[in-house]
C-alpha cells in the first residue's frame, strides 16, 4: 500500500485528472455566452462542493472557523480573489488557445511562481538548496519547466502548420496573441491559490485540533480560499451578462436546452473542485519541509491530461508528425518530473 510522499503523487495525479478535465463538459455547452456556463461552473465548484465537503469532513466546521485568527481569514480570502482574477484569465486563454495549449502556458507562469515563492518568502529556500533531497526536488521543478516549455513549443509549431480554418474548426475563438497574453496573467494570479494554502495553515491545525483527520485537515482551508475566488469570478461575469445582455441564459430565454446546459457546467465544477479536494490531500503526504514541491507536480498532471484531452477532441489536427512527437515528448518529460519530484520527497523522509 502506498504511503507519505509516493501516495501524495498519487494523490496529486487524481487531482490533476480532474484540473485537466473540468473543461471537457463546457465545450458541449449549448448556446450559453462564456459568462454564463463560467459562473454556473463557479457556483458549484466554488461555494456547494467545498462547503459541503467540509462539512463532512471537518468536525466544528463554522467553531473552527470562528477561532481561527481574523488576519488569517483576510489573508486567505485575498488570495483567494487574486487566484480568483487568475482562474478569470486562465478560462478565457483556454476559450482562445484550446485545452492543450492553453492548459500549457498558464500553468507554467503559475508553477513557478506558486511553486518557489512560498519556501522564498519564509526564508527557506536556502536551507532547500542545501539538502540532497531538496536539490532533486529542484532537479525535478526545472525538468517540469522543460517539460511546459516543449508543450508551448509544439503549441506554437501547430499555429505556424495550421491553417486559419483549420485552428477555427478545432478551436473556434483562436488567438494567439490575446490567448498568451491572458496565459501571462492567469499563471501569474493563480499562484496565489498555493500562498493561500500556506497563509491558512492555522486554520489547518485548528481543524486537526478539532478531531479532523490530517488528510482532511485544508479542506476547512479550501472554504475560505474558495469564497475569495467566487466573489472576483461573480462580480466579473454578473458585469459581462450585463454588457452582454446575456442574463436570459439562465432561463432559457434564447431556446437553449436549460436542464443539460446546467448539468453540464454544474458537473464541471463538481470535477474543477476535485482538483483542489485531492490536491489538498496529496500537500498533507508530501512532508512539512517540502511541501512547496506539491504545486509542481500537481501543474505537471494538469497539463498532462489537458494535453491528452487536446489530442481526444483532435486539437493537433493539421500538424506534423514531428509535431505531435514534440507534445508526447513533452508530457513524458512532465510525467518524469513527477517521479523525481516524488523521489526528492522520499529521501527527506
Amino acid at each position: 500500500m502506498l504511503t507519505g510522499p509516493l501516495l501524495g503523487v498519487l494523490l496529486h495525479a487524481i487531482g490533476g485528472f480532474a484540473a485537466g478535465s473540468f473543461y471537457a463538459p463546457l465545450r458541449k455547452v449549448d448556446r450559453w455566452a462564456w459568462e454564463s456556463f463560467w459562473l454556473v461552473m463557479g457556483i458549484a465548484a466554488w461555494l456547494i462542493a467545498p462547503w459541503a465537503v467540509a462539512w463532512i469532513t471537518t468536525p466544528d466546521l463554522i467553531p473552527v472557523l470562528q477561532s481561527a485568527p481574523l488576519s488569517v481569514i483576510a489573508w486567505c480570502v485575498c488570495y483567494g480573489m487574486f487566484w480568483g482574477v487568475g482562474n478569470l484569465t486562465f478560462g478565457l486563454s483556454v476559450r482562445y488557445l484550446g485545452m492543450a495549449l492553453g492548459y500549457a502556458a498558464a500553468l507554467g507562469f503559475c508553477m513557478l511562481f506558486g511553486t518557489l515563492m512560498p519556501p522564498i518568502f519564509e526564508g527557506q529556500f536556502g536551507e532547500i538548496l542545501r539538502s540532497r533531497s531538496g536539490a532533486v526536488i529542484l532537479l525535478g521543478i526545472t525538468f517540469c519547466l522543460i517539460g511546459i516549455g516543449i508543450c508551448g513549443w509544439a503549441g506554437m509549431r501547430k499555429e505556424a502548420e495550421c491553417s486559419e480554418l483549420e485552428s477555427e474548426e478545432t478551436v473556434s475563438e483562436f488567438s494567439i496573441s490575446k490567448g498568451f497574453l491572458l496565459a501571462a496573467v492567469a499563471g501569474i494570479l493563480s499562484a496565489c491559490f498555493a500562498f493561500g494554502l500556506s497563509a491558512g495553515k492555522p486554520i489547518a491545525e485548528l481543524s486537526i485540533e478539532a478531531g479532523t483527520e490530517p488528510l482532511y485537515s485544508n479542506n476547512a482551508v479550501l472554504v475560505v480560499i474558495l469564497v475569495g475566488g467566487l466573489t472576483s469570478n461573480l462580480l466579473w461575469c454578473l458585469a459581462l451578462n450585463r454588457r452582454n445582455g446575456t442574463f436570459g441564459d439562465y432561463a432559457g430565454k434564447g431556446g437553449q436546452p436549460l436542464f443539460r446546459n446546467y448539468a453540464l457546467s454544474s458537473m464541471a465544477g463538481l470535477v474543477w473542485y476535485g482538483q483542489f479536494f485531492f490536491y489538498g490531500m496529496g500537500t498533507t503526504k508530501m512532508g512539512e519541509q517540502y511541501e512547496f514541491s506539491s504545486w509542481s507536480i500537481h501543474m505537471a498532471f494538469i497539463i498532462v491530461f489537458s494535453n491528452l484531452w487536446g489530442i481526444v477532441f483532435d486539437e493537433w489536427r493539421g500538424t506534423s508528425r514531428k509535431t505531435k512527437a514534440t507534445v508526447w515528448v513533452g508530457l513524458l518529460t512532465l510525467i518524469g518530473s513527477t517521479i523525481v519530484i516524488g523521489y526528492g520527497n522520499y529521501l527527506s523522509d
